[in-house]
């Protein structure tokens, strides 16, 4: 496949997780809760993760911003159900590097359509959208951590 249509493929990614938002909405019963924005560009992440056993059992999101930041958000949601704790930070940490432009080493994680939002690191203003999901869900995880 050529670089172009590599490009319109995670163009297209991207897309479709913005206009059709997996996980997107709120959970019921008792839930992690954080709020994020990023000051710069207005966007804005409410973020409920539930923890079970060290597993993230599910997790929801509702916000307003940029395509970049809305889908950044459904896809992390997807990627993170189901995974430990230290799993979800450690793709986490991935990401961040991937979106920064760094060479990173998937150590057999999947990273199916988070794969679409490396093109952000040609766009140094824009990585704070794509990161502000993580950055909600690694505040959380901490903070739950915390309270154990």
């Amino acid at each position: 496949m050529s670089f172009d249509n590599l490009e319109t493929l995670y163009r297209q990614v991207i897309m479709d997780h913005y206009k059709n938002p997996r996980n997107r909405g709120t959970l019921d019963g008792d839930s992690l809760t954080v709020d994020m924005n990023n000051p710069t560009c207005g966007d804005q992440i409410h973020l409920q993760l539930k923890i079970e056993d060290g597993k993230v059992a599910d997790a929801k999101f509702e916000g307003e911003g940029c395509s970049i930041s809305m889908s950044s958000a459904s896809m992390m949601t997807q990627a993170i159900k189901g995974k430990t704790v230290e799993e979800a930070l450690e793709l986490s940490k991935i990401f961040s590097d991937m979106v920064q432009g760094k060479e990173v080493e998937a150590d057999g994680m999947e990273m199916g359509d988070i794969m679409a939002l490396q093109g952000v690191s040609k766009f140094p203003a824009r990585i704070k959208c794509a990161t502000l999901a993580w950055k909600a869900m690694e505040k959380g995880v901490s903070e739950n951590e915390k309270e154990e």
